[in-house]
């Protein structure tokens, strides 16, 4: 997928040394994302399992036209109301840090928001982050998103509950 100077695609063997790096190096994934030490093979045996393309879940890398990688971006399915609940997609995204307040979120979230409505029958997509990230926030509404909720206290991070704000996109809101 691609639109104006970047693009979504596939996660590459040659992209996983950057995703190990979001998961081992704290100042790397950033002061939003940083959740603790995971298990340092599980980038690996994930690409090998999938190549991070699955029904319920997923991450492309975001990358410019010329090929430069900027991050990554995911979603996973949700499911509210039970049984009777209807699905919608989470999404998530994660620049390098050199290439963060450049615009390339609120591009790649749009793009992935019209990519899952585009490909699947659901009827809202979603973003959750913490109350204290602005920019992420600003990057969101750019890209068409409404704020939801504060969901309080619903995110564990650097030893402390933290709030998080849900953002949400409707098929007909596009």
């Amino acid at each position: 997928m691609t639109s104006g100077d970047i693009r979504l695609r596939p996660v590459r063997e040659a992209d996983l040394s950057w995703l190990e790096r979001y998961f081992r190096e704290p100042d790397f994934g950033g002061e939003f994302d940083w959740t603790g030490f995971s298990d340092p093979g599980k980038v690996r045996r994930r690409f090998a399992e999938d190549g991070y393309l699955s029904d319920i879940d997923g991450r492309l890398v975001v990358e410019t036209a010329t090929g430069l990688p900027l991050g990554t971006i995911s979603w996973r399915s949700q499911v509210y109301g039970g049984n009777f609940g209807a699905p919608c997609w989470e999404i998530g995204i994660a620049l390098w840090p050199e290439h963060r307040g450049q615009g390339h979120g609120t591009q790649a979230q749009r793009m992935m928001a019209d990519y899952l409505f585009a490909h699947t029958p659901v009827n809202r997509v979603e973003a959750l982050t913490l109350t204290d990230n602005i920019a992420e926030q600003r990057a969101l509404e750019k890209a068409g998103f409404r704020r939801d909720a504060v969901l309080r206290e619903y995110w564990f991070q650097r030893g402390q509950w933290r709030d998080t704000v849900v953002y949400g996109l409707l098929r007909g809101e596009r």
